[in-house]
């Protein structure tokens, strides 16, 4: 749990690094049958900036946690970058393309955390 824990910690430093915003943590550790343990999701506001927190995201796991994605996708379009890590994966969306699919939402009984933006 700990490393879990690392990672998404790191996951979410990354992403404040690049100005991320509208952060959201979905704890998925109490319902069965789910593809990860956590999910980060955050907004950014173009596909260049998406590509940008992509990038520190992946700087901030590996120095801080010690894990590299097991696969990305996305970063053809940039509109949704997915990073795997097994356990945790981290969503980063254009706004729309977050409304459009809604995973905030997906798991209903999950607790979900909102971190702060930080300015």
């Amino acid at each position: 749990m700990t490393q879990n824990n690392n990672l998404v910690s790191a996951a979410i430093q990354g992403i404040q690094e690049k100005k991320g915003h509208n952060i959201k943590v979905v704890d998925l550790t109490k319902i069965h049958d789910t593809i990860c343990k956590f999910m980060v999701i955050c907004d950014a506001n173009s596909p260049s900036h998406v590509s940008a927190i992509y990038d520190s995201v992946r700087e901030f796991t590996i120095k801080k946690a010690g894990e590299k994605p097991n696969a990305v996708d996305g970063l053809r379009n940039c509109l949704w970058v997915a990073m795997d890590y097994a356990d945790v994966i981290v969503h980063v969306f254009l706004p729309d393309t977050r409304t459009f699919y809604d995973i905030d939402h997906l798991w209903e009984d999950a607790e979900v955390q909102e971190i702060p933006d930080i300015d």
